[in-house]
């Protein structure tokens, strides 16, 4: 019997979610310290337990200090806000999510000029295309001041060495470099290294506290004092100063000390679904908890309603569907993920032989 047989096709309830790390739910002992958190206005920097999470971050990327953002998207645009000014530009690679998924807050709200980059599928910036990027002291062009990095990126942890090229091809034509870390401590775990060598190539770090972590909201960008108190002004200009935050802090300071080490633990179930899928005929890759997995032209809408009622629910239709795997799917539910998976594509490749 499979082991989704008993829940009944499509009024099955949904016992692994696979869409995104962002849907992971508090487990009890977040809960506990969050209700447990010591509170103060942060806008005032009275909250004790913001304050313990912003040094916690920044100590464990080696940056001097950090500060608490309420998003990502918010956390990447005040660091390239405290970096730039209006009508500068910053080099970014052309699948980083500041470029396809920030609504290009950076030009709206900024009027920063963004430059992509080409990047490899190992998510690598090649330090000529940087150095090429840098535009001459010429009215003709906007000022060249920032370089955006990623990592991971699409699930691809990039490797050090190659980072560090951009680093410094960036640094030596004067740039300052951001990451944008949102799964930063997938990479270290990817790469196997501490973390605090992702980070050491640049100036400033966003790290997203509610994806792999398990956090319910937050991020943290770290980096030295003067641009991040540039940082902090922004903040409150686009709206992300709270007051009694430390009860999401505390949720922040929990995953880090509770969720970091099992990301591993992600890694390798992502590997297993990728080679299910595999063993099933179907093409899928993985990196680091994500899975990639490529749906027969005209199949999606079956995939997507053969696996919901089987209990899963999957990312929308695109040209690789992403599959990522977190905290909240326990081997059980993968194991149902992987038996809905591998019946639907068996009986597509029954039903393209029979037709063929």
């Amino acid at each position: 019997m499979n082991a989704y047989a008993t829940m009944g096709r499509g009024t099955a309830a949904i016992v692994c979610d696979l869409r995104s790390d962002t849907l992971t739910t508090p487990c009890d002992g977040m809960r506990a310290a969050m209700a447990a958190a010591k509170v103060g206005d942060d806008v005032y920097g009275e909250d004790p337990t913001v304050a313990r999470l912003e040094g916690a971050v920044a100590e464990r990327l080696g940056k001097e200090t950090g500060v608490f953002f309420p998003t990502g998207t918010q956390s990447n645009l005040a660091a390239l806000l405290s970096h730039c000014g209006r009508g500068d530009e910053v080099l970014v690679g052309e699948r980083q999510h500041i470029r396809t998924s920030e609504a290009a807050g950076a030009s709206v709200l900024g009027g920063i000029a963004i430059w992509p980059l080409a990047q490899g599928a190992d998510g690598v910036i090649p330090a000529e295309a940087v150095r090429g990027a840098v535009k001459p002291e010429d009215t003709h062009y906007p000022v060249t001041r920032l370089l955006c990095l990623e990592n991971t990126l699409g699930g691809v942890a990039v490797p050090l060495a190659a980072m560090g090229e951009a680093a410094e091809a960036g640094r030596g034509a004067g740039l300052a470099v951001h990451l944008d870390g949102a799964r930063v401590f997938n990479a270290a775990a990817g790469l196997g290294c501490d973390v605090e060598q992702v980070a050491a190539p640049v100036d400033t770090v966003s790290v997203c506290l509610s994806k792999g972590l398990g956090a319910p909201v937050g991020s943290v960008l770290v980096g030295d004092a003067a641009i991040l108190e540039k940082a902090r002004r922004w903040r409150k200009m686009l709206g992300g100063g709270m007051r009694q935050a430390g009860v999401v802090a505390a949720a922040g300071l929990y995953a880090l000390e509770h969720t970091v080490d099992r990301l591993a633990e992600d890694h390798a179930r992502a590997e297993r679904l990728a080679a299910a899928l595999r063993e099933a005929g179907a093409t899928a890759r993985h990196a680091t908890n994500m899975v990639f997995l490529t749906v027969p032209e005209g199949r999606y809408g079956a995939l997507h309603d053969h696996m919901t009622g089987c209990g899963v629910s999957i990312g929308g239709e695109a040209e690789e569907v992403r599959l990522v795997l977190h905290r909240d799917v326990s081997d059980a539910a993968l194991e149902v993920a992987i038996a809905g998976f591998s019946e639907f594509f068996r009986k597509s490749l029954k039903l393209t032989f029979r037709t063929q």
